[in-house]
């Protein structure tokens, strides 16, 4: 799984595109994760829109750093205007950099399922289209039966009485999102709040859970 952070540190040395040099916040996150004293790992997760999942995953205990970009593509270095226009096969997706020893990967999954509608397969709440659908993009047999076993409990836990759509995929190249993607909730709290309310998530997420 380190070779993702390898592929996103070439990604950002090769191409001044994906951060302009007067604001490098992912490359602020990854030497974050460089100067972390503990062990860490990663895993990839799409909700919906990658503002409001890289938000909450960056609250959680044990997470180190979250990373908003795109995943489940083919094409190299997508962009943000790209992939909006549903004409990829990437879907918005969060890079979630944690250490495995304060946070297990399957109770990071139990944590992602209580950040969306995971029964809805045309979107995320007002985001409609393929680059808004939900998945779990999963690096090691380890990562897979977890989430699985997670998605089951879900299903069995009988809090939704609609199927849950979210698939579990085999992890490929994630590309960080442009630099006004990252930390936007930090950024335009206002925007972001404005937006997350009026989209429906919370609203959504206090009916269901009670968050």
């Amino acid at each position: 799984m380190r070779d993702t952070f390898l592929i996103l540190s070439a990604l950002l040395m090769a191409s001044c595109s994906l951060i302009p040099p007067d604001n490098q916040d992912v490359e602020k996150k990854m030497q974050t994760v460089e100067e972390y004293d503990g062990p860490t790992e990663e895993a990839v997760f799409a909700g919906g829109c990658f503002w409001c999942i890289e938000a909450s995953f960056e609250h959680k205990d044990g997470v180190v750093a979250a990373i908003s970009g795109f995943a489940g593509g083919e094409e190299e270095n997508p962009t943000y205007e790209q992939v909006s226009s549903g004409t990829t096969k990437y879907r918005e997706a969060v890079l979630v950099i944690y250490d495995p020893t304060v946070v297990s990967y399957k109770e990071l999954v139990d944590y992602f399922w209580k950040q969306f509608d995971p029964t809805d397969d045309g979107g995320s709440f007002v985001d409609r289209g393929y680059q808004y659908t939900s998945a779990i993009f999963t690096y090691t047999n380890q990562q897979k039966n977890d989430a699985e076993q997670s998605k089951k409990e879900l299903e069995e836990s009988g809090v939704f009485d609609k199927p849950i759509v979210t698939p579990i995929l085999n992890a490929t190249t994630f590309y960080p999102a442009e630099q006004y993607h990252q930390d936007y909730y930090k950024e335009n709290p206002v925007r972001y709040q404005y937006y997350r309310h009026g989209s429906g998530r919370d609203q959504f997420l206090e009916k269901v859970w009670g968050l």
